[in-house]
């Protein structure tokens, strides 16, 4: 069983519990994590791999065999995400340049979700401007989304000026101009947060059908070491109890935003890794 996961505490577990059943296991160095998320989702290159919500979702809508493992190894609060170098803040888009890295990056479906409900943007009244492909092939940018030119940067155009707004979160440039376009940004997540009852996840592990029935036992033994990894709740919850109202808000989200072509509702994947695990949703906390 090969294996790609970001954070080594949660990797060190599983790697120890899947060899105990006997199932050989591999880890794979692969940093950042997020590039091992193509050759999972369309090529089953890695048996369980940590991976971005919002790729595990189209994944999933597009008909791959990709299943939730109800783990999260990420989860972060995302109103900072969006900057800006002058006065312009979120009430500003309407209208306005936004880069984002990819139409489907998690971060860039949070922050859209976050200014259509607090802020009352139209999406598709903003001028966007991405810079990649999705992870999984044939996913498409809607046609009121601008591809950038071959061989633009999001940072470099940010930073020149040509675009007004960047939706940034690890690649963000180190600049004393930039700052966040939400005012009180920590304070605003804190609330959201606070309203909806969790925090946004960002990545989640994914396990391929073919491994999941294969070794359910192995896939198993690693989730409940997973799960036994200390961390705090709001950001690594575990369990589809848990998990239901962090993904299913960025499910509805990216489905808005044509992110999807169709609509993944919770209990599909619920019903899909349970069905290929052989057990009921109970034992993967919920």
């Amino acid at each position: 069983m090969k294996l790609v996961l970001g954070r080594d505490d949660l990797a060190t577990a599983a790697e120890s519990a899947v060899r105990a059943t006997g199932t050989p296991v591999e880890r794979l160095a692969v940093r950042p994590v997020h590039k091992a998320s193509r050759g999972f989702v369309n090529e089953s290159a890695v048996d369980v791999c940590e991976l971005a919500v919002v790729t595990l979702l189209q994944a999933v809508a597009h008909g791959l065999p990709v299943l939730l493992l109800p783990v999260t190894p990420l989860g972060r609060h995302q109103h900072q995400t969006l900057v800006t170098l002058g006065a312009l803040t979120a009430g500003d888009v309407g209208g306005r340049s936004v880069g984002v890295r990819s139409w489907s990056q998690t971060t860039g479906v949070w922050v859209r979700g976050f200014l259509t409900e607090e802020y009352g943007v139209d999406p598709r009244a903003v001028d966007w401007r991405t810079y990649e492909d999705a992870h999984v092939e044939g996913a498409k940018d809607p046609d009121w989304v601008t591809r950038a030119p071959e061989g633009a940067r999001l940072q470099a155009d940010f930073l020149d000026g040509r675009l007004d707004f960047g939706i940034m979160g690890n690649e963000l440039p180190d600049d004393d101009r930039i700052r966040t376009a939400i005012p009180d940004a920590q304070a605003a997540a804190a609330a959201w947060a606070a309203r909806k009852g969790f925090v946004p996840v960002n990545h989640v592990v994914g396990v391929t059908e073919a491994a999941a029935r294969e070794h359910s036992a192995a896939v198993l033994a690693a989730y409940d070491a997973m799960a036994a990894v200390p961390g705090p709740a709001d950001l690594s919850p575990v369990g589809f109890a848990a998990l239901r109202g962090p993904v299913g808000q960025a499910a509805a989200y990216a489905l808005e935003q044509e992110v999807l072509p169709r609509a993944v509702g919770f209990d599909e994947l619920v019903e899909r890794s349970c069905a290929a695990l052989g057990v009921p949703p109970s034992r993967l906390g919920g």
